[in-house]
């Protein structure tokens, strides 16, 4: 398949890694969604991040954080003194202020990251493509490729690719491999 220009689809190859706050690691930033009007700042980051080392987590104060490991064995992340082994394609959520750091006992691991600021509220969905049936991706949606081999509208996309969702018309995924389904909503 060829490799044609989509606005539907964002490309991880196209994007640039950035340090974390505390330098502790780099992210990709795939997406994410304004606040409000009145300060510009955002409401939503989605973000698959590199922890090649055991350290400590950047704190994001009035946020929740949705982190799955998407490569990799097992993380040991520990949030305000308890413990959690996280495995792969398992979503975990936890208070973006709280004190988090990593330990990496199987080593280096690849997150995808849901950081929601107050007002809003995220879901992953590990989903499973058969090649039978097409995953349509709807407003408020973005799909992540984790693996395999997935089109959308004939057009190839790779690792890490998203699918930016629409109500209208949702694009469909379509081949075999493995997406997260990324859902964010205005919080009730």
């Amino acid at each position: 398949m060829t490799q044609q220009h989509d606005d539907r689809i964002v490309r991880f190859a196209d994007r640039r890694p950035e340090r974390w706050r505390n330098g502790g690691g780099t992210t990709v930033e795939i997406a994410r969604g304004p606040r409000g009007a009145e300060d510009g700042a955002w409401g939503w980051r989605i973000s698959v991040a590199d922890i090649e080392r055991a350290g400590d987590f950047s704190v994001f104060p009035q946020c929740e954080r949705l982190l799955t490991v998407v490569e990799g064995d097992l993380l040991l992340l520990t949030v305000d003194g308890r413990e959690q082994g996280l495995e792969r394609y398992r979503p975990f959520r936890f208070d973006g202020g709280a004190a988090a750091g990593a330990a990496l006992p199987t080593g280096a691991i690849r997150s995808l990251n849901v950081v929601t600021a107050d007002g809003f509220r995220a879901h992953v969905a590990i989903v499973e493509l058969s090649g039978k049936r097409p995953q349509p991706v709807f407003g408020g949606q973005h799909a992540v490729v984790l693996q395999g081999r997935v089109s959308v509208g004939g057009v190839a996309l790779g690792r890490y690719d998203a699918v930016v969702g629409s109500d209208g018309a949702p694009p469909e995924a379509t081949g075999r491999g493995v997406l997260a389904v990324v859902s964010v909503d205005p919080a009730a």
